[in-house]
């Protein structure tokens, strides 16, 4: 059960992305909610998802500034609840970024989530109940294209980070796991997946990393 706990949802200004799905999913499930992106149209996410009923404060941040999620951590206060989205929703909704561009973003993403973690995990310890989840690409945790190799290690940073921070936390009821998706999958099959490993359900799982990707990954020949 998840109702009436305060669950913080980064990149979630995308219309139709996995960071709004995952707020939605979490509201209904009786979360209360917090949620961020670096442009002004969080607020508008906001209004729609205060419309339908469900309490939620929204909060224009850029995460890869240290001050910044300062900042965010002084407005919300302590959370129960941490779900943090990298790359899948910026990336698709700006295809004409130069690889350049790009790159900053992944590497801001990357930055923001450790970030961001660091900054409210400590809250979650001390009342010894939290959850963490990382939802990010299937590049670098379990694919590896030889064209875009820095993708792949910003990836794969991801799975460190929440692996490690998975065994400092264990024994403090607080789990930190990972969702890779792959770009085709559907925001609400995503949500679901977050809201489930949010749950006490989940409370023993930790450290993991689960794949959403429409089993592209256990097809046996890609020709």
């Amino acid at each position: 059960m998840v109702s009436g706990r305060l669950a913080l949802i980064t990149g979630a200004g995308a219309a139709g992305g996995v960071g709004l799905a995952t707020a939605r999913a979490l509201a209904l499930a009786g979360c209360r909610l917090a949620i961020t992106d670096s442009t002004g149209r969080i607020h508008t996410r906001a209004a729609e998802l205060l419309a339908e009923g469900h309490a939620v404060n929204a909060h224009q941040v850029d995460l890869s500034e240290p001050s910044q999620v300062q900042r965010l951590l002084d407005a919300v206060g302590p959370i129960d609840i941490l779900i943090t989205t990298a790359d899948l929703d910026t990336l698709a909704d700006h295809p004409e970024r130069d690889a350049a561009d790009r790159q900053r973003r992944r590497y801001a993403d990357l930055t923001a989530c450790v970030l961001v973690t660091r900054a409210f995990l400590p809250g979650m310890v001390t009342r010894r109940w939290g959850r963490v989840v990382m939802i990010a690409p299937l590049t670098g945790p379990l694919s590896a294209p030889v064209a875009d190799p820095s993708h792949a290690a910003d990836g794969a940073g991801l799975t460190g980070l929440a692996r490690t921070v998975a065994q400092e936390v264990a024994a403090f009821g607080v789990t930190v796991n990972m969702i890779a998706a792959s770009h085709g999958g559907r925001p609400e099959d995503l949500a679901a997946g977050a809201a489930l490993i949010a749950s006490q359900a989940a409370a023993g799982v930790t450290g993991a990393v689960l794949v959403f990707d429409q089993g592209h990954m256990a097809q046996e020949s890609k020709a």
